[in-house]
């Protein structure tokens, strides 16, 4: 199954190839190579409109992630019924906010390689314990936070502009809440999934990435 990653902005430089070569290797040291998964690049202007619309909040953000699967336990690989269940959902990056939130020391692509792969723990289940805990520990993180979205009773459309001026209509068929609905997994969790998917990904590459949670703990 496809990786498919769009840029839908314009406003700061993006090359593809690096983050679908290491979202690929991402993809396949979670065990989920065989499953769809969407990477949007989007302006600040793009992904403050979802975050107002899903959270009410007029801010711009670094990552949204929208499930495909409800009631995932964190770890667990879908289970597909039928063809159009082997899909993961999709994940939103803020690229410009990323790239203004960087450090002079830090590498753009290591930061939208580590913030995706955030965005692909939620979609796997992984959650942080609390909205309030992973809000007090943004101070700490050194580049930017990810945020938290409500549950939708029912799938959305979400338009997003191109930066040719078409408008693209995505159907978001959830998003991912801040605490599992189990109540089962520890906010740890989510930390030791990235931690070691990251390092993983270090052995293949050389890069050393620390995982987007890290100043939760």
């Amino acid at each position: 199954m496809s990786l498919v990653l769009r840029n839908l902005q314009r406003a700061v430089p993006l090359r593809r190839v690096p983050l679908r070569q290491r979202m690929e290797m991402v993809r396949s040291i979670l065990g989920v190579q065989k499953f769809d998964l969407g990477i949007i690049c989007v302006d600040n202007k793009s992904i403050q409109h979802i975050n107002r619309m899903y959270r009410e909040k007029n801010i711009p953000t670094d990552v949204l992630s929208f499930p495909y699967h409800e009631n995932m336990k964190a770890g667990e690989i879908p289970q597909p019924d039928c063809p159009d269940d082997y899909n993961l959902g999709d994940i939103f990056l803020g690229v410009e906010y990323i790239f203004q939130q960087c450090k002079e020391n830090e590498d753009y692509y290591d930061i939208l390689t580590v913030t995706a792969t955030h965005g692909l723990c939620h979609l796997l289940g992984f959650t942080h314990s609390t909205e309030a805990s992973w809000q007090k520990a943004g101070s700490k993180l050194s580049y930017s936070k990810s945020t938290p979205l409500p549950w939708p009773t029912a799938a959305s459309a979400v338009c997003v502009i191109h930066p040719e001026g078409s408008m693209l209509s995505l159907t978001l068929h959830k998003c991912w809440a801040p605490m599992s609905r189990t109540g089962t997994c520890p906010s740890t969790c989510m930390y030791q999934k990235e931690k070691q998917v990251l390092e993983e990904l270090g052995r293949c590459t050389g890069a050393r990435l620390q995982p987007l949670s890290r100043g939760l703990f």
